[in-house]
């Protein structure tokens, strides 16, 4: 076998391996993108043109969400949501779109104590996404709600429902590990 032949082999196998290393190395990041977003990757997915786009989109929000400081509340501040949101509940059969609306205010309260910007709806959905993904969908929904109960178009039941949408994002983010573990 000549030289010339011999490296044309070797060439061929390198830049096989190279696009096989390249493969792995895609759908391994995929994977985890998908293991980490949980449904909203899916949905981020559906909504943009390609897949690529979706996933430089996802990796930005993990970029963004690494350069805040989020952080566990203490003890003493969980215990006080705590309370606030059984008040909160408690409020519901009284006023029930009132209660959403302080829900809404204290699940936006709690992000900000936590860390997370709350400069706008779609960035909270964004700056969420990167480690509540799961329960991102409770969170649109109650927020859906929310906005017809301001326009007056929401039925108590489905303002009941928006509070266990908001309760859901709430435990979540109150940092209840055995309340989530519960609700699973």
């Amino acid at each position: 076998m000549s030289t010339g032949t011999l490296i044309a082999i070797i060439a061929a196998i390198a830049v096989l391996l190279i696009i096989i290393g390249t493969g792995i190395w895609l759908t391994t990041r995929r994977r985890r993108l998908q293991e980490q977003f949980g449904p909203e990757y899916d949905r981020t997915v559906e909504a943009d043109d390609s897949r690529l786009t979706a996933e430089r989109d996802l990796r930005s929000r993990q970029q963004r969400h690494k350069d805040l400081d989020i952080r566990e509340l203490p003890a003493g501040a969980r215990e006080r949501y705590s309370t606030e949101w059984k008040g909160v509940e408690e409020h519901f059969v009284d006023e029930p779109g009132r209660s959403v609306d302080d829900a809404d205010r204290l699940v936006t309260r709690l992000m900000s104590d936590r860390g997370y910007p709350t400069e706008g709806y779609d960035q909270q959905l964004r700056d969420l996404s990167v480690e509540h993904g799961r329960t991102l969908e409770h969170y649109r929904a109650a927020h859906d709600i929310g906005l017809r109960n301001r326009n007056g178009r929401a039925t108590t039941e489905e303002l009941r429902g928006a509070m266990l949408h908001y309760r859901t994002l709430f435990q979540e983010l109150l940092g209840d590990r055995q309340t989530r573990h519960d609700a699973a």
